[in-house]
């Protein structure tokens, strides 16, 4: 099968891009005859030399327009009716008639999507990031808040009349976020979710229809990137600097209309950079420009170490362009689902209709729990103590790292969140030194696969939030002697 693709990593088109003009080309020459099954994405990918994620986006670009088609439990084939451009050709317009249930677009487009797993748990130190140290959670507090609704409260049981959420707690939120964020929003500008994926997920569904144009940052959010391109959108991946996201790249798009950009600026990820003011401005002022709308992913702005929280984007928003998410997923435990968006006032309705087709309402009890935890102080509380455990840990990783790779590694993003960037100088491909890794007992997690444009090799996310010191300085030992001896 004819499947080879020429790649040019220097070229402007992003690579997932080339891999789709490529397979479409040998598509529509007839080297690709309908009804052919494809390779997976994971035997693409190695074929190619690029990361998995980077083909499953070509295949679902295919599969949105109609190249390919999914069939359950058999795989991905070249479609036997092909769309458009093929009409052209010697293929024949009538086709047998389908003796399988298929999916929809949007099912299709999920058929080879990889949803992000962790290092592998088992190892008996694992730099996976994004937990927070649960053992540090104050759950004698929260287990009588728990037991105060649970005891008093039969509303738990019924149905929310209120479509935005437990009022109390948007309250909550709406006074929190003005203390720590500088973000002055009314709460009913706030809708409650269940993560910060249903708001990404009820962003894209609500303002992307197929074939949008949705910038996104480059590296970036695996959960974001699925939940666009599941949607159709066409990526335009902007790049990554030390001070955030390059606003002159989304200039240049230009005539291209960019419906929708995705920004994590208080810490970006996974790069860790903090987008500066004058590039928080230069941003805003693009958005004014261009009519699109920005989702401000504020996942972990609680942690920054040595200098208080930088103001949302949101803060400084003032033409209701910024859809602002944040969670309590990093700050009080991932089991929770509870996120919430601050909206502009004319989106409200559409998200709430939205948000009740989806589930109706998050859970209650929780909701209640957590408006008391949060109005009663627990919650800064919880921040505070937090901020300073993670500092430490973050001291004792970054100077481990340091004395036991020296000239090999270099630093990212290390001043605030809950991980940090590496660059490993070293003659190992990722593969390699995560195997290597494995062989030590620790947990690695390349970067590669959150890579559009390039396929880079040699960065590492390294997360420390649940880590206790013993175990940041023994894992960094014997991740350095397995690596350079």
């Amino acid at each position: 099968m004819d499947f080879a693709i020429p790649l040019n990593p220097n070229a402007p088109s992003p690579m997932y891009r080339q891999i789709y003009e490529g397979l479409r080309r040998k598509i529509l020459a007839g080297k690709l005859a309908p009804g052919q099954r494809v390779p997976s994405t994971r035997t693409l990918s190695q074929q190619l030399g690029v990361s998995r994620n980077t083909v499953a986006q070509s295949y679902a670009q295919l599969l949105s327009e109609g190249y390919f088609q999914a069939i359950v439990g058999s795989g991905t084939f070249v479609c036997r009716q092909i769309p458009d451009d093929l009409s052209t050709t010697s293929q024949p317009k009538s086709t047998p008639k389908q003796l399988h249930r298929s999916l929809s677009i949007y099912g299709e487009s999920l058929i080879d999507f990889d949803p992000f797993l962790p290092p592998d748990p088992t190892a008996p130190i694992s730099f996976r990031y994004g937990r927070p140290a649960l053992d540090e959670f104050p759950l004698s507090i929260w287990r009588q808040l728990l037991s105060r609704h649970c005891r008093d409260n039969s509303d738990i049981l019924d149905y929310n009349p209120d479509l935005l959420g437990h009022r109390p707690l948007r309250e909550a939120i709406a006074d929190y976020l003005a203390r720590s964020r500088q973000v002055n929003c009314n709460p009913d500008q706030i809708v409650i979710v269940s993560g910060s994926q249903q708001a990404i997920d009820l962003a894209a569904r609500i303002l992307i229809n197929r074939g949008d144009a949705v910038a996104i940052e480059d590296p970036g959010y695996l959960g974001a990137r699925q939940a666009f391109v599941a949607q159709g959108a066409e990526l335009c991946p902007i790049s990554v600097d030390e001070s955030g996201i390059v606003v002159e790249e989304l200039s240049k798009l230009a005539p291209t209309p960019i419906k929708l950009l995705y920004v994590t600026p208080s810490h970006q990820f996974p790069t860790g950079a903090v987008m500066s003011l004058s590039r928080r401005l230069e941003l805003l002022t693009w958005a004014q420009s261009t009519g699109a709308f920005m989702i401000e992913d504020d996942y972990d702005s609680e942690y920054r170490y040595g200098e208080h929280p930088i103001p949302a984007l949101k803060e400084l928003d003032k033409n209701n362009a910024v859809l602002y998410m944040g969670t309590f997923s990093k700050v009080l435990f991932p089991a929770l689902r509870i996120g919430y968006l601050v909206l502009p006032p004319n989106l409200v309705q559409v998200f709430c209709h939205a948000k009740w087709l989806v589930d109706r309402q998050s859970p209650l009890l929780e909701q209640y729990v957590l408006a008391d935890f949060i109005a009663e102080g627990h919650l800064e509380r919880h921040i505070r103590r937090m901020r300073h455990l993670y500092d430490q840990r973050r001291q004792v990783l970054v100077k481990a790292l340091l004395y036991h790779f020296d000239k090999h590694i270099n630093i990212m993003g290390e001043n605030a969140g809950m991980h940090l960037m590496i660059q490993l100088n070293l003659s190992l491909n990722d593969a390699e030194v995560i195997s290597k890794a494995y062989q030590a007992g620790i947990g690695l997690t390349s970067a590669a696969p959150y890579y559009i444009q390039s396929s880079r090799q040699g960065q590492f996310i390294i997360g420390y939030a649940e880590l206790n010191d013993t175990q940041i300085k023994q894992g960094v030992y014997q991740l350095a002697q397995f690596l350079i001896g």
